[in-house]
C-alpha cells in the first residue's frame, strides 16, 4: 500500500482561519485550499508538506486528527474493515473530488483515510 502524504489536521475555531494562515504563511506556507470549513496550507518548496486547519467537517461527525492519502483507498478500507478497527465514517464519495472514510485508531484518534478520484 502506497501513502502519497500524511497531514495533520488542526482543530480550530470559527475566524481562526486568516490568523493560523498568515503565521504560517511567515513559515513558508501559502494557502492551496478553502472550503470555509478547512484550510489547508503547503510549503512552497514541498508541496507534499502540508497542514489543514478545521472548524469542523462537512459531512462527517468529527474532526480528524490526520489525513493519510493512500494510493488505493479501497484496499486500504478493506484491509481496516477485516482488521476489525472501528469504522468512525464510511467509505465515501465527496463532492469535493476525494473518496474516502474515518477509522479509529488504537489509542482513540480519528484518523481520515483518502484518495482523489481522478
Amino acid at each position: 500500500m502506497s501513502i502519497r502524504r500524511v497531514v495533520p489536521d488542526v482543530e480550530v475555531g470559527e475566524g481562526e482561519m486568516d490568523g493560523n494562515r498568515d503565521f504560517y504563511g511567515l513559515l513558508g506556507f501559502e494557502e492551496v485550499m478553502n472550503q470555509g470549513w478547512i484550510m489547508t496550507l503547503a510549503s512552497t518548496s514541498n508541496p507534499t508538506a502540508q497542514v489543514s486547519f478545521m472548524t469542523a467537517d462537512a459531512t462527517a461527525p468529527v474532526v480528524p486528527y490526520a489525513s493519510i492519502e493512500v494510493e488505493d483507498v479501497d484496499a486500504v478500507y478493506e484491509a481496516v474493515v477485516a482488521s476489525g478497527a472501528e469504522i468512525v465514517h464510511p467509505l465515501t464519495d465527496e463532492e469535493w473530488g476525494v473518496r474516502r472514510f474515518f477509522v479509529r485508531d488504537p489509542g482513540g484518534r480519528v484518523v481520515n483515510v483518502l484518495g482523489h478520484r481522478g
